[in-house]
């Protein structure tokens, strides 16, 4: 059988842009920020060598969104697909209505195992009516066998998942492109004004008429000096924003470019930490995380963008019958948006005494407010205070901790006033028992900050 996806690599990799985020930006924000130069803390995330954040810190990171955000997101890959019959296989393959794409469209799904678990969560552009672009998670782009955590670990790249649901006689090739691309996400509201300083406003029009922007989940293939771009309305952090696809042998050049404008801006260029909460904070529910919220193990049913990712109305998809299966017989799990006085990460989620799930994320965030921050009940001085912080997070519960209406619909506001569940979030010890003082909290569908991604461009036209 032919395989598509790359071996296990024998060291950790790096992303094309490593070089220039030690050498060229480290400096260049150390003299920027008058700090020095000292070294960043990085991850291993899918197999690649990731700052965790630079010479700022994770919360300042964090809030840059609120200006311009930068990341490196060349970690993840990309998987050309083409051939009278990719559609099919896509359609057959993910759990999104794939064959009534647009061409110029974008599409969040889902790939899932027989057992309707999410293998990876993915977007898809298509370009042609026999082509496409898939781009995956980090990690996702590996078959073989290897490490991770000390433990050995076999995987199977997107890549061969789809094509082994290939049927005979189907014209579909595929191969991943993304040594040929360098991916790099502008997020946040000065996002139109750089791009288009760098790039020209023709970048963002809408294809099918001109005197108007891009739709949200729409994309532009563009040509600049002779190079082919790619520039989606999308990001993983619900404000306005687009996804670059960069031609390697401009990579460089332009993220010098919009790295040095976003500085200039107000920006920073953001890591692993920042980036988390980004997408934790992102709108009125928050959006899961592969490896996080979402893995091979568990259903997503519930999850906040489930309906919008799975069409349970197509005849067959790999996975619908273990999901329609756990539709019939009654879902219970959800996830929710958790705020706490402190960071929870594994911890369990407990409502008088009961266990109700455990927290899957949570990180430290400067964009609660305050008022968000004192209905904690919180004694910590750096919760209460103006300025202060507390932790947002998402949490799997076993059952909807909210009270429903006659409609079965939750009741999120009453008498004017947000509703907020107040939870404890203990440690738990090797028999699954808590142990030790909890971290008060509480869950939450307000969200952390209004989504601004699905809003007209025109509100940033001239920022």
């Amino acid at each position: 059988m032919q395989t598509y996806g790359f071996d296990f690599p024998k060291s950790i990799r790096k992303t094309f842009l490593f070089d220039l985020e030690e050498n060229w930006y480290l400096p260049l924000l150390a003299k920027y920020k008058n700090i020095p130069v000292s070294a960043v803390k990085r991850s291993n995330f899918g197999e690649y060598d990731m700052a965790v954040n630079y010479l700022t810190s994770v919360l300042e990171e964090a809030a840059a969104v609120n200006k311009v955000a930068i990341y490196n997101i060349d970690h993840m890959a990309q998987l050309h697909f083409w051939g009278k019959d990719a559609a099919t296989l896509l359609h057959r393959s993910l759990g999104a209505n794939i064959v009534d794409m647009k061409i110029g469209s974008c599409k969040y799904t889902l790939l899932l195992n027989e057992e309707g678990c999410v293998q990876d969560d993915l977007i898809l552009m298509r370009l042609s009516e026999s082509e496409f672009i898939l781009v995956i998670n980090a990690g996702h782009d590996i078959t073989g066998e290897g490490e991770q955590h000390s433990e050995k670990v076999q995987l199977i790249a997107d890549i061969d998942r789809i094509m082994r649901n290939k049927k005979d006689g189907e014209e579909v090739m595929a191969e991943d492109i993304s040594d040929t691309l360098v991916k790099v996400d502008i997020q946040g509201p000065l996002s139109y004004k750089l791009i288009k300083e760098i790039y020209g406003a023709d970048v963002m029009k809408n294809r099918s008429n001109p005197d108007k922007n891009m739709n949200f989940f729409s994309f532009n293939e563009v040509e600049l000096d002779g190079h082919k771009y790619y520039f989606s309305r999308t990001g993983y952090t619900n404000r306005w924003g687009w996804e670059c696809y960069i031609p390697v042998a401009k990579a460089a050049e332009d993220f010098k470019k919009i790295v040095s404008r976003a500085l200039e801006l107000g920006g920073l260029l953001v890591g692993l930490g920042g980036r988390d909460e980004n997408r934790i904070s992102a709108g009125a529910f928050g959006l899961p995380l592969m490896g996080q919220e979402y893995d091979p193990h568990h259903i997503p049913v519930n999850a906040p963008l489930f309906d919008a990712a799975v069409d349970m109305t197509k005849d067959d998809f790999v996975g619908k019958a273990a999901l329609a299966k756990a539709i019939a017989a009654g879902v219970s799990k959800r996830m929710f948006i958790i705020i706490s006085e402190g960071i929870v990460s594994g911890r369990g989620v407990y409502l008088n005494g009961k266990r109700l799930g455990s927290v899957t994320s949570s990180i430290n965030s400067p964009n609660l407010s305050l008022d968000q921050r004192l209905a904690i009940g919180s004694k910590r001085k750096n919760v209460n205070e103006e300025h202060g912080t507390a932790a947002i997070g998402l949490a799997w519960l076993y059952d909807n901790v909210f009270a429903t209406d006659a409609e079965g619909k939750d009741i999120v506001e009453a008498d004017g006033k947000t509703v907020r569940i107040a939870l404890d979030f203990y440690r738990e010890d090797a028999e699954g028992k808590p142990t030790g003082s909890p971290v008060a909290g509480y869950a939450t569908q307000e969200g952390i900050t209004p989504a601004t991604a699905p809003k007209a461009l025109k509100n940033i036209e001239n920022l």
